[in-house]
């Protein structure tokens, strides 16, 4: 095999993550389709494992290239935008009429502008915060919330309060609210095993309690921005008025 050759798969092989995310999402949007909400869930769930190795693996083999980042992309608005659009709309908003259409409608928009902004700002480096919920956390919580309700209950299908959390999670995503990005944590003084122990106990969780764990701690993400910025508003400092 020539040194061309091998260069040619090195640079294959990220590519192949993103496209198997797709591939997951495909399968996903069939399962909503015949009404395995749980299926189609836990498939999106796969899908974000593969898009967050994607990039790594670019990284770590140094093939990085824009046809990647436009193809991660264009992966990204299928698996985590028309894919959890459509879990939703098939648990839910098919119940809702006009207005289901409608929430599914601006997940999948607000989306792809949310998308599209990250892409225009963050061309050359990656952030230390997003501004606006991540597409990927915004589809992994409406795939929390459709598990919850599925084998818990904790929502009717055909009532509003998927719905509103849903609309919520595209407006967030369209928002200027900051985020904690993960992707450049200080590993310094101790910080290391820290976070170990910290994945440690957050994977022993979710070996237990994996639908629990899964819709709390995307919902726990999508609400620390709100939550953030009302307290903000609250407590921030005050101006003194002596002197």
């Amino acid at each position: 095999m020539s040194n061309q050759q091998k260069i040619q798969l090195k640079y294959l092989l990220p590519n192949l993550f993103t496209a198997g995310s797709i591939f997951l999402a495909v399968l996903s949007i069939l399962s909503a389709f015949k009404g395995e909400f749980a299926t189609a869930g836990w498939y999106i769930f796969l899908a974000s494992i593969f898009d967050a190795l994607d990039g790594r693996v670019a990284r770590l083999t140094k093939t990085t290239s824009q046809f990647g980042v436009e193809f991660d992309s264009l992966a990204d608005v299928i698996s985590f935008g028309i894919t959890p659009a459509m879990l939703y709309y098939f648990y839910s908003g098919i119940h809702l009429g006009k207005f289901g259409v409608i929430v599914t409608a601006l997940f999948v928009i607000f989306g792809a502008v949310r998308l599209a902004r990250f892409n225009v700002t963050n061309a050359e480096t990656e952030p230390n915060v997003f501004i606006g919920l991540p597409i990927p956390a915004a589809g992994i919580l409406v795939v929390g919330l459709v598990l919850l309700g599925s084998e818990y209950h904790f929502f009717d299908k055909s009532g509003f309060l998927v719905s509103i959390l849903t609309l919520f999670a595209a407006v967030l995503m369209v928002s200027n609210i900051r985020y904690p990005s993960f992707k450049k944590m200080d590993m310094g003084n101790g910080q290391f095993i820290k976070v170990l122990i910290l994945i440690i106990t957050l994977l022993s969780l979710i070996y237990l309690y994996p639908i629990l764990m899964l819709g709390g701690i995307s919902l726990l993400y999508a609400l620390f921005g709100p939550l953030r910025v009302l307290y903000m508003m609250i407590f921030r400092k005050k101006p003194s008025n002596n002197g």
